[in-house]
């Protein structure tokens, strides 16, 4: 039986659904403090600062922010559990929103940023993050975890990444693996950070919108899970956190 998108991608062109992607990212140089594939312990803000302009095809961002630890207020964050989550270093809304600016500036035309984002920021909005960006929210993909987490009522199980793409949004031609669910069932191994995000699904977004070799930027990189990621994947990681 024939396939009826590949035979519309030989009659016009590749679709949608194409394997291809046409977007190739500019070779730029980079100072000496930026060390690819490197742990690097630097502000996150002045890392994006030394980054060229509109060259970096892919990025992700994992903000530590306080939504559970003070908007929610459980009582026993910091406390009976959640100990090394409150101890790390929090984001305010304003820092949030100079980390995404400073990607934004950095992404090339068409460039994505993942996202990651809790349930209780989904809910209340995080649009004011980027106002003012060339970013769109795109997709969304649910990450469920497979462990139990808190909660009045429901109790917390997955966390969300956000897809967002620098103008001109388009998926021909950029987005080239089309088996990615929406929701994603993957442990994550939390021993090392309590922030520890999926290795292999970053492995599968990053390879969707970029080439072996290509630059994958997170300047908040934590348990450094997007650089486990680049290695699985044949991408190169520039990243950094504050705690190195």
């Amino acid at each position: 039986m024939s396939d009826p998108a590949a035979a519309t991608e030989g009659a016009r062109g590749p679709s949608v659904y194409s394997g291809q992607r046409t977007v190739e990212a500019p070779p730029f140089d980079l100072p000496d403090r930026l060390v690819p594939d490197t742990r690097l312990r630097m502000d996150g803000l002045e890392f994006l600062s030394l980054l060229p302009e509109a060259a970096i095809p892919v990025a992700f961002l994992d903000p530590q922010y306080r939504g559970v630890l003070e908007k929610l207020k459980y009582g026993n964050e910091g406390e009976l559990r959640g100990k090394r989550r409150a101890a790390l270093v929090q984001m305010t809304e304003d820092a949030i929103a100079g980390f995404i600016h400073g990607i934004d500036r950095a992404l090339l035309p068409s460039g994505h940023l993942f996202l990651w984002i809790d349930k209780f920021h989904l809910c209340q909005d995080f649009h004011g993050w980027f106002d003012g960006t060339g970013l769109d929210v795109v997709d969304l993909v649910t990450w469920d975890k497979g462990t139990f987490g808190m909660g009045y009522r429901t109790r917390r199980r997955a966390e969300y990444c956000v897809v967002l793409q620098k103008k001109p949004r388009r998926a021909k031609g950029v987005w080239k693996i089309h088996n990615i669910t929406d929701i994603v069932l993957e442990k994550a191994e939390r021993k090392a950070h309590p922030h520890a995000k999926p290795v292999g699904l970053q492995a599968a977004l990053m390879s969707a919108v970029s080439n072996e070799g290509d630059f994958v930027i997170d300047p908040a990189a934590g348990s450094f899970t997007v650089l486990e990621a680049t290695r699985q994947c044949g991408r190169t990681f520039l990243g950094c956190d504050i705690e190195g």
